[in-house]
């Protein structure tokens, strides 16, 4: 099974989600994908946090902040948890090997990848940030970013068996199910 969830930042999509990937599991082994690549306080806080909140979940983590089809060397019987589109987009489209310059075709292949990973797996619960609703205006290189992303949360829609969009905590249904 495939669930996208999708919503604003700090909204309950990550403690959702993997409740969610525990559930699905239904017993068998369950992964973490972790996209975030740190670069400061803020972004160690949060790892922190969620460690501690997938403690005793029984999660595998597995550290992947650009090729997403190497996690698939681990196990496509698994549940995996994909968190998030948003930070593994970040990191392929801006490499830091290439001292931050955008990178378009690093970017089509993450959404292609993406898909592949999701259809590959037995079940995968895939989280995204919705950053492209504001009217606000920003730099060329962040309104190709969020394009990108949105691109990719399109595709994601599309093979998921259920789409979810979690607001304030509460989850928006916006196609198919939840098991049981």
């Amino acid at each position: 099974m495939i669930v996208f969830v999708s919503g604003g930042a700090k909204n309950g999509k990550s403690g959702f989600a993997q409740n969610l990937a525990v559930q699905l599991a239904d017993g068998g082994k369950r992964y973490y994908v972790a996209t975030m690549i740190p670069v400061d306080e803020e972004d160690y806080a949060r790892i922190r946090r969620h460690v501690a909140d997938r403690e005793g979940l029984g999660f595998t983590t597995i550290e992947c902040g650009g090729d997403i089809l190497s996690c698939l060397n681990y196990d496509t019987h698994g549940s995996y948890l994909l968190d998030s589109v948003t930070a593994l987009l970040q990191n392929v489209m801006f490499p830091p090997e290439k001292n931050y310059e955008m990178d378009l075709q690093a970017a089509e292949k993450c959404a292609d990848d993406v898909v592949t990973f999701a259809k590959s797996v037995a079940n995968a619960v895939i989280v995204s940030d919705y950053i492209y609703s504001d009217a606000q205006r920003y730099e060329e290189s962040t309104e190709c970013y969020r394009r990108c992303l949105a691109r990719i949360d399109r595709l994601l829609a599309q093979v998921s068996d259920t789409v979810i969009e979690v607001s304030a905590g509460q989850l928006i249904f916006h196609k198919g199910g939840l098991p049981g």
